[in-house]
This record gives structure tokens, sequence and C-alpha cells, in this order.
């Protein structure tokens, strides 16, 4: 329980860090349009370029870890975010391209070392909930750059808020060297990277029907939630507000995230099948992006906040249960498992984003692109909440 318990907070810490990181630059991204005179489409061409890193990193990263270790993948995965940080402060669009590649393959690294390093200590009982708590660091990232990023823009520069963010991923790198003799004890030098790891990664995610429909279930959910956090900001700018309030909107519904992430893991640990649990939360965040398409510019704050939570509490919390599962179902290769399936959650969150620029470089409306992303959640919600096979072989018998 000890070690469980420094293994949850290391990691707690370590993926706030790589959301902080991976999300700044869309949260800030209103002031960089501004300075640099940019159409807001290309912040989706930018996140796309971020996801197809992390596809790649993601279906990879598997022989890293058992080589090296999960804590030191996770010190890596912070390097490369300070990096790619770093390049997107020099203003240059070929710099922000490379950040996109750098620092979105770091950030594909952190869940499958963290998922990996939890899994050693974690008893199966309690998986949902204690994944969960661990990610409930992404909307607590999410905040921190919310509140912090569009405050440190305001009062220097986005440049400077970027530099900050790096400084930050660079120090806590530092900071979990101490435990890497426990925690990389169980890595295997003698393992090495082979290309074919990648095919061998899918295939395992592929053959094994549950893992398949985690794996439609990452897509539809990582898409959403990418098109959620890369313009939901852009939306409220566009429509007047502050860049400030903006940030604060979006801050407040990522708090509502993290009691979302425990309760829906707690849940799913003691109440509810993992999978009917999925199916419910995929229903919540098609019904939220749906509302979104009616968002005008007359609504109240409070409404926006409402709808915006909504999306929140279902769009930014289903990964602990969806990778406690992914764990739980394949214990002997927890951490190639788990990138198989986030590696699908890349190519959604490579491809809706495109989709939603697409939509906005057409027709100018955000509320349409909304919508559309959400229509693969409507149906993964249908699909997961029907009964499956095997449910319907026990019934029989």
């Amino acid at each position: 329980m000890r070690w469980m318990l420094l293994a949850l907070g290391a990691m707690f810490m370590q993926q706030s860090f790589a959301s902080l990181g991976r999300s700044l630059p869309t949260v800030i991204a209103p002031a960089i349009i501004d300075d640099l005179a940019l159409d807001p489409a290309w912040v989706g061409v930018y996140v796309s370029i971020a996801a197809f890193a992390s596809l790649v990193f993601q279906l990879g990263c598997g022989s890293f870890i058992i080589r090296y270790g999960a804590l030191r993948m996770s010190q890596v995965a912070l390097v490369f975010l300070a990096a790619g940080l770093a390049f997107a402060s020099s203003g240059l669009l070929l710099m922000f391209a490379l950040s996109a590649l750098i620092g979105g393959g770091g950030a594909a690294m952190s869940t499958p070392a963290s998922s990996h390093l939890l899994g050693r200590y974690t008893p199966p009982r309690i998986m949902p909930l204690v994944f969960s708590i661990k990610q409930t660091a992404v909307p607590a990232g999410l905040l921190l750059a919310g509140l912090l990023g569009p405050a440190i823009t305001d009062g220097m520069s986005w440049r400077a808020a970027l530099d900050v963010a790096a400084i930050a991923c660079l120090v806590f790198a530092v900071m979990l060297q101490p435990l890497s003799r426990e925690f990389d004890s169980d890595r295997d030098p003698g393992r090495s990277f082979q290309m074919s790891d990648f095919a061998t990664t899918l295939r395992a995610v592929m053959t094994a029907p549950e893992l398949r429909r985690l794996s439609l279930a990452c897509f539809a959910f990582n898409g959403l939630q990418t098109v959620f956090t890369s313009y939901f900001i852009i939306l409220l700018t566009e429509a007047g507000y502050g860049l400030s309030l903006a940030g604060l909107v979006f801050s407040i519904a990522m708090m509502v995230a993290v009691p979302g992430r425990i309760l829906w893991g707690w849940m799913g640990s003691s109440f509810v099948a993992p999978r009917a649990m999925m199916g419910a939360l995929a229903l919540g965040m098609a019904v939220s992006s749906f509302a979104l398409a009616f968002f005008g510019a007359a609504w109240p704050v409070v409404a926006v906040g409402l709808v915006a939570s909504a999306l929140s509490a279902t769009a930014m919390s289903w990964h602990g249960v969806l990778l406690a599962e992914a764990a739980r179902l394949a214990p002997h290769m927890r951490g190639a498992a788990t990138g198989g399936v986030l590696s699908f959650g890349q190519v959604g969150a490579l491809l809706l984003p495109l989709v939603f620029a697409g939509i906005l470089w057409a027709s100018g409306s955000y509320g349409l692109g909304f919508a559309a992303c959400g229509l693969p959640a409507l149906v993964v919600g249908i699909v997961l909440l029907r009964p499956s096979h095997a449910d319907l072989a026990a019934e029989k018998h």
C-alpha cells in the first residue's frame, strides 16, 4: 500500500505536468493567433500534428518502458514536453510544427508509463478507482493551464507562459529521480525496440474483442476531448469574452472533471460494470457537444459554464475507467495494451480536430463542428450499452 500510494502521487504529478505542457499552447491560442495573425483553423492542424506524434510514440513506447523503466520514461516524457514548449515560444511556424511533434510525443508516453507503474502495485479490485484518481491529473493540469496561462500571458506574454511551463516540466523531471531505484526495478535491459513492435501492439488490441471495443471508445472520447480543449476557449473569445474570463470558465469546467473521474472510477469499481459506465458517459458527452451547437453570444455565462461542465464531466472524465479496464484485460502487457488502446484515441485526436477545422473553414460555425465531433460518441454509447455476445450467451444458460 505504501508503494502504491507513492506511485500514485508521483504519477499524478507527472500527468499533471504532462497535461499542462500539452494543453497550454491551445489554451493561450487566442493570444498567439492575434500576435501572429493566424487563422483559428490552424489550431486544428497543430493538435492533429501532436496527435500523429502521440500515435507513433504510444504504439512504440511499450518496449522502451520495459527496457528503461516506467519512471525513466516518465522523465523522458517531461523533457520532451519542455523542449516542445520552448520551441513554440520562438513564435516561428516551423517551430510550432516541431513543438507539436516533440510535445505530442512526450505527452503520449506519460500515460502508458504511469499505467505500467501503477499496475505493478495496485490490486485489480480497486484499479478503476486508483487509475481514475491518477487520471484526475489531466483536468488538474488543464485547470492550471486555464488559470495560469492567461494570467501570465496578460501580465507578461504568451512566450513567457510557455517558457515558465517548460522550466516547471524540467524541474519535476529531476525531482522524480530519487524514486527510480524502486520504480524501475522491473526493467529489462535486454529488451530492444523493433519495428515489429508497432504491429504487435496493434494486433494485441485488435484480436481481443473487448480491447477492440475499448479502442473504438477511445477514438471517439479522445477525439472529442481534444476538440473541446483546443477550441472551447477560442469559441468564447470569438463570442466577445476576454482571454482571462474564457480561461476562468474553462478552468471551472475542468474542476468538475476532477471529482467526476473519481466518482466514475468508484462506481466502476463497486456498482456499475466498466463497459456500462463508459456507455453512459459516451451518451452524456454526445448530448453535451450537441448542446454547444446552439451556443450564441446572447447565452449567459452561467449557461455556458453548465454546458461546459457537463461536457467536462463526461468527455474529460472517462480515462480512469477505460485505462483500468485495458490494464485488467492485459495484465502481462499493461504498458503495450494501454499504448495500443490509446493509439486509437490519438487517431481520434488527429482526425476530429481536422474535421472541426474543415467545418470551421467552410462554414465559420463552431457549433456545427462540436455537433459533428459528438456523433462518434453517440455511436459508441449505443454500442457499449448493447449486450455483448458473452452476455447474451450467459443469459441463455
